[in-house]
């Protein structure tokens, strides 16, 4: 299974029109899961930074956690950075429109070969170390980019089930994917190399989050796959689906789970 021409798709539909683009944010904020996880560690540690704090959005890809931290920060300046230069374009764009452009920089850049140093407070990086096979270059490029004390926030699959992945015999049922997910001893082992310190690893989508997300992503993304017509029947699809996937992503925030197929990761530049 493929997202990638599925979020091409969209990008074509809310190319240069800002309220489709805003009515997609708003969407994705109430469906994706790991937006309430990711969302819920930027509240707890936007409270710790500075007013004008500076920000690496890494993988930026619609522009959705850019858009959402510089509403709730407009002191805040963000560099919003991405391997695909239609996302850059689109984003670019868009924030320009909305007046957020000298907030927010829009650059495409790769994360292997990202050369910053003690330029951030803050780093967030949302479903793409999977797809990254040198993920510790990416580690230490975090670490160089960010200031003493600053913060990485990561959310990616786990190896508990991540990409659809449950033995050793499956593959993951996303194409795009070089890993089917982390352990957390692995990815704490890699980052604490790296210079990080302080990192701490949450399970997300335990068994609510798992079926909400089997009812709210997997199901219509399959459909999509085999043809784009089913785009016509999803507004219906959801009309029933999504209540039970809103109380199933509450409680998937809410409690803590001993396992789960995807991992929210937080830790700090370790201070001199």
């Amino acid at each position: 299974m493929q997202y990638e021409p599925i979020k091409g798709k969209l990008g074509v539909l809310i190319k240069g029109n800002v309220f489709l683009r805003k009515t997609l944010y708003f969407f994705l904020d109430l469906l994706l899961l790991r937006t309430w996880h990711v969302k819920k560690a930027l509240r707890t540690i936007g409270a710790m930074l500075p007013a004008d704090a500076h920000m690496l959005d890494a993988g930026s890809g619609f522009g959705q956690y850019s858009w959402w931290v510089i509403r709730k920060n407009p002191g805040w300046f963000i560099r919003a950075v991405d391997i695909n230069n239609d996302h850059i374009r689109d984003c670019e764009e868009f924030f320009g429109k909305t007046g957020r452009g000298g907030r927010i920089k829009c650059e495409t850049a790769d994360l292997t070969t990202l050369k910053e140093e003690n330029s951030y407070e803050l780093i967030l990086s949302v479903d793409v170390m999977e797809h990254i096979a040198d993920d510790e270059a990416v580690f230490r490029n975090f670490n160089s980019a960010l200031r003493e004390g600053g913060f990485l926030v990561i959310s990616t699959p786990s190896d508990q089930g991540g990409s659809d992945v449950h033995s050793g015999d499956d593959h993951s049922f996303i194409d795009e994917h070089v890993r089917d997910g982390y352990g957390t001893g692995e990815i704490r082992e890699k980052l604490e190399r790296s210079g990080f310190t302080d990192v701490e690893t949450r399970y997300t989508y335990g068994i609510p989050g798992r079926i909400s997300w089997i009812l709210s992503m997997k199901y219509p993304v399959s459909l999509l796959n085999i043809s784009y017509l089913f785009f016509i029947f999803l507004p219906f699809y959801y009309l029933l689906a999504f209540p039970l996937s809103f109380i199933l992503n509450f409680c998937d925030l809410y409690l803590k789970h001993k396992t789960g197929t995807g991992l929210l990761v937080t830790a700090r530049k370790r201070r001199q």
